[in-house]
């Protein structure tokens, strides 16, 4: 029984990490559990449960009744978040740019995906649609999976601890975060379980279903851009461009050229692999792909580029 308490104990303290305010228990666990914590009342020279404060007067100072079986553990049902569960989309939308140019038609396609009924329902309250940001002109493009916490409430990609990092990248190529595109196959930030009236923690990777939905906006963007080249970041953006099944792992395409709608693709390790590995082989592994890029976009190339994060 001591065994049955503590694990009791554990789980409900496990419930309150995650969030989760109450708990359905039934009369008859309830009372079961009163009735071990009250029989184990007299027995003071032993520890005490921390599950034997979680009922209110329940320990008691008078002798221990007539013996009997012990009853069953209560059984405690949490009222927790639904899990997770994506609605079936509808078919893709089919994305027609109006006549005009490059500032005309994206902000007629930037109307189009922030009004589209789709976007706007897998968007939490207070949070926006996120479209790509950057110059119309660019010759790169980086393209990304989806928007985080802080895109969704910026309404542009890139733009937390990772959109730093990308930044930087791309300083060091010699450019401006404004001489590139950045955007990402996802319009919304992929929602996951939470406790009501709390903000959504962490992120999940979109289905294959809803990249589908969006890609038709993510090929208007690169048509009313035209860059010269794509940089796919991390393993779900290349597999949502290259068809899920593609590959097996990211190690196995990256820093090799591929195609995505007639441009030339390079597929590299998203921004955050750095944050969660910081040593130079792993930058150094992105800045070889990057230097692929900057050939393929005749950018100029200094020795000094050449050595970054080469180690010593």
């Amino acid at each position: 029984m001591q065994h049955a308490l503590h694990a009791l104990t554990d789980e409900l303290r496990r419930l309150k990490t995650a969030g989760v305010k109450t708990i359905a228990v039934s009369d008859a666990s309830l009372l079961a559990l009163r009735a071990v914590i009250t029989g184990r009342g007299a027995d003071r020279t032993r520890p005490v449960s921390p599950a034997e404060h979680l009922v209110p007067g329940a320990v008691s100072n008078r002798a221990t009744p007539t013996a009997s079986p012990s009853p069953p553990a209560p059984v405690v049902r949490p009222v927790a978040p639904p899990p997770p569960a994506t609605p079936t989309l509808p078919p893709a939308p089919v994305v027609k740019l109006l006549d005009g140019d490059k500032t005309q038609r994206w902000t007629a396609l930037l109307a189009m995906v922030t009004g589209d009924p789709v976007c706007r329902a897998n968007v939490r309250a207070g949070k926006k649609v996120v479209l790509g940001v950057g110059s119309l002109d660019a010759a790169i493009m980086f393209v990304g999976e989806a928007p985080g916490a802080e895109e969704e409430i910026q309404g542009e990609p890139f733009v937390g601890p990772a959109g730093q990092l990308l930044t930087k990248m791309i300083q060091g190529m010699g450019l401006k975060r404004s001489d590139v595109y950045i955007g990402n196959i996802m319009n919304w930030r992929p929602q996951t379980p939470t406790v009501e009236g709390r903000e959504q923690v962490g992120n999940r990777p979109p289905t294959e279903e809803e990249m589908r939905y969006c890609l038709p906006f993510l090929r208007a963007q690169i048509e009313v851009v035209n860059p010269g080249l794509i940089v796919a970041l991390g393993s779900t953006a290349a597999q949502g461009l290259l068809g899920f099944g593609s590959f097996k792992a990211l190690g196995d395409i990256r820093g090799q050229w591929r195609e995505f709608a007639g441009k030339p693709l390079m597929v590299t390790y998203h921004p955050s692999y750095i944050l969660r590995n910081q040593s130079n082989r792993s930058k150094r592994m992105i800045w070889e792909d990057l230097l692929k890029v900057m050939e393929r976009a005749s950018l100029p190339v200094s020795e000094k580029q050449r050595g970054f994060f080469l180690e010593r």
